[in-house]
């Protein structure tokens, strides 16, 4: 079996771009800036089989994996099921998806009897309304309003909104990403994941020239105070929030930014994905804060040997 695994870079994307929405997918793996973000903390790798279809190769703590084919829908047994001879008869390594959306694994209907499904319930992403995110209309998200609201009388005739282009990226790197990094090494539960989560920002930056995704910024008094990047997944309809950061200390920045993103970014999106909380409890209360309306769920998928 040929198949040629590379290490992910920036010029794959264009290569690659055929081969996403595909067949549903909700999960933010389901666009190509994501698997670039975390391309080095998870040693990413990919192929393309028979021009029908993108696999892929991770290795973390030393152990192989991989995730669900980008396929067509029908396609999709086969290719996975060649992922499965691939482990078994090249890599002589037991086979294991350590991130499969649930579309697939439905999909699928694995036997039991061969494969262990398991659900990764820290993985999960959370959906939410896009209207309703665009809007903060209604008494659940009131109290995001008022500290949206905080922000604009706060900071009236302070602030501006702007879309942020390559030849901003030093002043990203230098106002956001080094305050933002020193403020969260106290609190982040895993700094080396944090490490390389500032490394793949930095490589987006880098080469965002090569993405054509949205990223915008806020400023106050002329210096930039917080930035996001984001992705869509038309076949869905939905916006992928990859990126977010912005100075804590600024009450209601967080919410101005979530919600003027999505406003010029992404107007008429029906979903919203903002990712997974990777088991923090502090995460997972902003993220529930938001009330979503639906999960993207996760699964791992090992072969029984």
């Amino acid at each position: 079996m040929n198949l040629n695994f590379k290490p992910v870079e920036a010029e794959d994307m264009s290569r690659l771009h055929p081969f996403y929405g595909l067949r549903p997918n909700r999960t933010c793996d389901s666009v190509f800036l994501d698997s670039f973000l975390w391309k080095d903390y998870y040693k990413v790798k990919c192929a393309v089989s028979e021009d029908r279809a993108a696999l892929w190769l991770m290795e973390k703590d030393g152990i192989l994996s991989s995730a669900m084919p980008l396929c067509k829908e029908e396609d999709l047994p086969h290719f996975f099921y060649q992922m499965v001879d691939y482990f078994d008869n090249v890599l002589h390594k037991p086979f294991y998806i350590s991130l499969a959306d649930a579309e697939a694994v439905e999909y699928l209907d694995l036997d039991p009897e061969k494969f262990e499904v398991t659900e990764l319930d820290d993985l999960k992403d959370y959906l939410y309304d896009g209207n309703a995110m665009r809007t903060l209309a209604g008494k659940k998200l009131h109290k995001k309003k008022n500290r949206l609201n905080g922000f604009l009388k706060t900071y009236e005739g302070r602030y501006e909104y702007r879309r942020i282009c390559c030849s901003d990226r030093q002043e990203v790197w230098q106002c956001i990403m080094e305050k933002w990094r020193q403020q969260k090494v106290e609190s982040y539960e895993n700094e080396i994941s944090l490490d390389y989560e500032v490394a793949g920002i930095h490589d987006i930056l880098k080469n965002c020239s090569a993405f054509n995704v949205p990223m915008a910024g806020v400023y106050i008094d002329g210096e930039l105070k917080a930035f996001t990047v984001g992705s869509l997944n038309e076949r869905e309809n939905m916006a992928v929030i990859h990126i977010e950061k912005a100075d804590p200390e600024i009450n209601g920045l967080y919410q101005f930014i979530n919600q003027q993103f999505l406003v010029h970014e992404f107007p008429d999106v029906a979903l919203v994905n903002r990712e997974d909380d990777v088991g923090m409890p502090g995460l997972r209360k902003a993220k529930m804060s938001y009330y979503p309306v639906d999960f993207a769920r996760k699964y791992s998928v090992k072969k029984k040997y």
